[in-house]
């Protein structure tokens, strides 16, 4: 706006300059004085014609989104229908419910000899079961399998459980206090055709019905006493 508004002035001003010295009659300077008004009449009509008319809004072009986001974003709504639908059903804040497993016992269970797959058969089925086992040893217990001592992390690899989850007790005390403390504290059930007579005073729990679960073999098969298990 600022370049008309010099050539006005300027107009004007050789005009004026004109006239006075040649008077009221058509010269050069008053002809190019002229032709300057009219540019500066024009240019003053355009910016005044361009301010005056609306902005048009610019278009903005939307970018594609990228493969890898487009996936990852999809991903993470499944994700998290999956996560509002498990806590929906409780299955996130629903714990896991405990079973002490008497360790040393339960190897007996199929035959004289104790063998370790008769506890990991006892482990598979107590986790289909929906039960997270712990299980505890006597100190000797890697002695009744092999020709050395197994300690606490041993047999949490060789039964494939977590290492909190697996207790081997100390070289000269017994397992069973340990085995049902750890059942008392964690209120589970208890794995074992034990019936725990010499410690029933400090633990009268074990004469009630459903805190210790029998089982063994028959016919080559495994049973446990799901109805006092379930209960």
């Amino acid at each position: 706006m600022r370049t008309p508004l010099v050539l006005l002035v300027l107009f004007l001003a050789c005009s004026g300059v004109s006239i006075a010295a040649f008077g009221p009659v058509l010269t050069l300077p008053l002809a190019i004085s002229l032709l300057a008004a009219i540019a500066a009449a024009f240019l003053a009509l355009k910016a005044g014609l361009r301010r005056a008319a609306p902005a048009l809004p610019q278009r903005q072009v939307e970018r594609p989104q990228p493969l890898k986001s487009q996936l990852k974003s999809r991903r993470n709504r499944s994700v998290a229908r999956k996560a509002d639908t498990l806590l929906k059903s409780g299955a996130l804040t629903r714990p896991e419910p405990r079973v002490v497993v008497d360790g040393s016992n339960v190897m007996h269970w199929n035959g004289k000899v104790p063998r370790l797959d008769t506890l990991q058969d006892v482990l598979a089925q107590l986790q289909e079961m929906g039960y997270r086992p712990g299980v505890i040893f006597d100190a000797n217990a890697g002695y009744k399998l092999g020709d050395r001592y197994l300690d606490d992390a041993d047999f949490a690899k060789l039964l494939n459980l977590p290492g909190d989850c697996v207790v081997v007790v100390r070289n000269g005390e017994p397992a069973d206090p340990t085995i049902l403390a750890a059942a008392r504290e964690l209120n589970a059930k208890v794995i074992t055709n034990d019936r725990f007579r010499d410690w029933a005073k400090d633990f009268p729990e074990v004469a009630e019905p459903g805190t210790l679960i029998k089982g063994g073999y028959k016919a080559g098969a495994l049973w446990l006493d799901d109805s006092a298990l379930v209960a």
